[in-house]
């Protein structure tokens, strides 16, 4: 099974976890995205992260099962 690739673009130096996983679509709602981290379900370039706050920037890879974001 192959992993669903997509690029998101920021304008900003940062985006935070919870708030990129919002913006992608990957959560419908902020609670949701919240939710998601504190699970342990997401990793930022291949290391499983529970800052919901961590500061996402250009370059780095959002992973969540199949779904892969590459943040540009």
């Amino acid at each position: 099974m192959s992993k669903e690739i997509s690029e998101i673009e920021i304008t900003t130096e940062f985006i935070k976890l919870d708030q990129l996983l919002k913006f992608a679509g990957i959560a419908e709602t902020g609670g949701v995205a919240k939710e998601i981290v504190q699970n342990g379900e997401v990793s930022v370039n291949g290391e499983i992260c529970i800052q919901r706050g961590k500061k996402i920037r250009k370059g780095d890879k959002i992973s969540l099962g199949d779904i892969e974001v590459i943040v540009v």
